[in-house]
């Protein structure tokens, strides 16, 4: 939560391509076309816009229009109203988890949950209670004076008992208070349900006006009308604010053409007009205003934008500074920079040194990564699913932005689907591919499915799929809308610290680096410069172990060093295994089967390994994240060179 302003808010719906949500928005159009249609002999425009459909409209409508007290705090709320998949709480136990994670308490501690009556609510009982619901609302309660607040969970308990009583109806909700921004601000997970168990449906009326001044209300109540000092002094921080303001909106508002006419005598008092004063000579300083007479001025007509743009550089800025400050790292001036991800195809390499999330409303991510150019990059790398691992700290990463385009799976897809009039299953792929294995055609499957969810195919009874003859078109539409959710991928080099990498047993980066026909380019200071040297200790080490000599003034490293460091480090690994489990370790080579269960996953020097356990003996292989939901169940593979095609949910007789 960057900034504060009384007229802000913001509403998130579900997913666009949402059937259930196409749906009741053409129902809604139908209804407003009937009343356009009822109302057209008094020819006049109807005014009905759907805003008061639900709970709480009479209350919303009433609040809405009433004008602003003097003295009344200000108060932002963000709201989002999200569809829950049937049968899946992943993304709601995810939720919960973002809301209580580590640091966003007043001791950096993870936070806590609380409900109406307890101060520790429980996450997994209100995500089974959860588990029927089609819908749920998320808000952010930012009251502009909470850091006064010395405990928000008693002003968060009266703002719900206040929403229970305008909307007539008991709420099951759970709540947790973050701090770990300059404005605390509390996080609100409601039921979609209301008191009688049925769906619980909010006027937007409610949601957009009537929520915030009901806020507003309690924390003037609780801390006492805005004094006009407190005011003004407010006013003279926007004046030079380099980001959208209240001044700003008033300005907006009476130059809806660009041109500002002041008026002799300001309709709000003279502090309110030297404060516009002031506001617009710095306009003026940003190129944004120019005076064009006397109590004329004119306004660029992208001003808006421009703020915008230019505060949220500044908060990208200063949580740079922020987050390098915290790993103790120091850096020049003048070496910060914003990863931009252009059309696609840029990369970046670094150390991940900080991360979090831009909008906590939709949970989206930043990293901020110390480059192996020397400058520190902010980078904005979208939301994660709730499979998805979160950025950590110390590891080396690739950030590389994302080319919305149909992928070679979609290719196969689309040609199997031309010979079948727009069907595709996975028997026709293997029609199609006989050598295809079961977990190939499977990613094309999960595939479809992802698209499914989108509404952009469907699934018949029997199993087979309605993808359509322009299947390549619904692709790039689905990578489309990918791409704004994830604008770029991020990929882990290595697991280990940087300075952990010169005498680690195993195939590091580093050496990736130094046998690399197209090493990266680094740059000759900060983290660049700190590469270079752990390359050539790295080096020298690797000389003391006879894997590399020095000849004719140049390094020669071992044939196969990179094979020959995984062979070592696995085979420490699996020693220490041995002598805890008593197992054997079985050495997998290319073109065995192997079947077994799959008991966890190891972060090694040289990546990350699975451990799949027989009934006598083990063994240790690359690693795939499709494992994780096959944890502690059988699976079977195929070992193919550098990778093992898995088959996930077989039989026990299979194989042993």
């Amino acid at each position: 939560m960057h900034g504060v302003d009384d007229d802000e808010f913001e509403v998130k719906l579900g997913r666009i391509g949402n059937r259930k949500a196409r749906k009741a928005t053409s129902y809604l159009r139908r209804v407003r076309q009937a009343a356009e249609k009822a109302g057209s002999g008094s020819h006049r425009a109807s005014s009905f816009s759907g805003g008061r459909i639900g709970r709480g409209h009479a209350k919303g409508a009433v609040l809405a229009g009433r004008a602003r007290a003097k003295g009344l705090r200000r108060v932002v709320i963000k709201a989002r109203i999200v569809r829950i998949k049937a049968g899946d709480p992943g993304a709601m136990r995810a939720h919960l988890r973002y809301v209580q994670r580590d640091g966003v308490t007043r001791d950096g501690e993870p936070g806590e949950l609380y409900d109406a009556s307890n101060d520790r609510a429980d996450g997994k009982a209100f995500t089974e209670r959860s588990a029927d619901d089609r819908h749920q609302f998320r808000f952010i309660v930012a009251p502009e004076d909470s850091a006064e607040l010395s405990d928000l969970k008693p002003y968060i308990r009266d703002l719900m008992r206040q929403m229970e009583s305008d909307l007539g109806t008991k709420l099951d909700w759970v709540a947790a208070d973050h701090f770990n921004t300059g404005h605390p601000h509390s996080h609100i997970v409601l039921r979609g349900k209301d008191g009688e168990g049925h769906d619980l449906v909010i006027a937007r009326d409610y949601i957009a006006h009537g929520l915030r001044a009901r806020a507003a209300d309690l924390i003037t109540r609780e801390l006492g009308p805005e004094t006009e000092v407190e005011a003004t002094r407010k006013l003279q921080q926007e004046i030079t604010a380099e980001r959208f303001t209240r001044l700003d909106r008033a300005i907006l508002r009476d130059a809806p053409d660009g041109a500002l006419e002041l008026g002799a005598q300001p309709a709000k008092g003279s502090i309110w007009h030297a404060a516009r004063m002031g506001r617009l000579r710095t306009l003026e300083r940003m190129g944004l205003a120019e005076e064009a007479g006397p109590r004329h001025w004119r306004i660029d007509a992208r001003f808006e934008t421009k703020l915008r743009r230019m505060g949220e550089r500044g908060d990208m800025i200063k949580t740079m500074h922020r987050e390098l400050a915290a790993a103790g790292v120091s850096r020049a001036p003048g070496v910060y920079t914003i990863f931009d991800p252009g059309t696609g195809g840029r990369r970046l390499v670094g150390r991940v040194v900080g991360e979090g999330f831009s909008d906590e409303l939709r949970e989206r991510r930043y990293v901020v990564l110390d480059g192996i150019d020397g400058r520190t990059h902010y980078a904005e790398i979208g939301s994660l699913s709730a499979r998805d691992e979160p950025p950590v700290r110390n590891t080396i990463v690739e950030l590389r932005s994302l080319t919305a385009e149909p992928r070679e799976i979609d290719r196969a897809i689309a040609t199997i689907a031309a010979a079948h009039h727009g069907r595709y299953s996975e028997h026709l792929h293997h029609e199609f591919d006989r050598q295809a294995s079961g977990e190939f055609i499977a990613s094309h499957v999960r595939r479809l499915e992802a698209m499914r969810q989108e509404g952009m195919v469907s699934r018949l009874a029997d199993g087979r799929w309605t993808v359509g003859e322009d299947y390549l078109d619904r692709a790039l539409e689905y990578e489309s809308r990918q791409r704004s959710r994830n604008p770029v991928r991020l990929a882990v080099l290595s697991w280990q610290r940087l300075e952990d990498l010169p005498p680690a047993v195993g195939a590091t980066w580093l050496d990736r680096q130094l046998v690399a026909k197209a090493p990266e380019a680094l740059g000759r200071s900060g983290m660049g410069a700190e590469v270079e040297a752990a390359m050539r200790a790295r080096r020298q080490w690797l000389m003391e172990q006879g894997l590399a000599r020095e000849q004719e003034g140049k390094v020669r490293y071992a044939r196969d060093l990179l094979r020959t460091l995984e062979a070592r480090e696995l085979s420490l690994t699996a020693a220490d295994i041995s002598a805890r489990t008593g197992l054997e370790h079985l050495d997998v080579q290319t073109g065995d089967r192997l079947t077994g269960v799959y008991r966890r996953m190891l972060t090694l020097n040289s990546g990350r390994f699975a451990v799949i356990e027989r009934s006598r003996d083990f063994a240790l292989v690359p690693w795939r994240p499709v494992l994780e939901r096959a944890r502690g169940q059988l699976v079977a593979g195929s070992v193919g060179g550098e990778a093992i095609s898995w088959s996930i949910g077989i039989k026990r007789d299979l194989g042993r």
